[in-house]
């Protein structure tokens, strides 16, 4: 799927609740939207085991989607054949997709928010945590990054 058709469906689900974002996913027309539904759970499922596992304080309830990115990946090449033997070019684009989900503050303003899953640094305690699930292509063959 090329990045542009992948970042219309993003732009609908940037900085809504992880809930709506999952409703407007189920009733989205495109055919990438199925592909960005798995994503989201994944980086849901990535978040309760940080909160699980981890013993990191994650409220699963005030997720919401803080980062959805779909940049360029590697673009295959492929040939079609044409009239008279000969052949036109085209290409296949692919899409890496990047979901970042987070957790709102007590007032419910974004601002406070706390990314779920990043690394903390000694040096600096006030590092969000965060949580990215990446597709590593949208195609025949999707691979998810945890």
């Amino acid at each position: 799927m090329s990045p542009q058709k992948a970042r219309l469906v993003l732009d609908l689900i940037k900085g809504r609740r992880v809930e709506d974002a999952l409703n407007t996913l189920a009733f989205t027309k495109k055919r990438v939207a199925a592909k960005v539904e798995k994503l989201v759970r994944s980086a849901v499922e990535n978040a309760n085991y940080l909160s699980s596992e981890k013993n990191i304080d994650v409220d699963l309830d005030n997720l919401y989607v803080k980062h959805a990115v779909a940049n360029d990946g590697p673009r295959m090449k492929r040939i079609r054949p044409a009239p008279m033997g000969r052949a036109f070019r085209y290409v296949r684009r692919i899409a890496h997709i990047e979901i970042a989900l987070a957790e709102r503050g007590k007032n419910g303003t974004a601002d406070l928010a706390t990314v779920v899953g990043e690394e903390k640094a000694a040096a600096a305690p006030t590092k969000k945590k965060r949580v990215v699930a990446k597709k590593k292509s949208v195609g025949k063959k999707a691979v998810a990054k945890r």
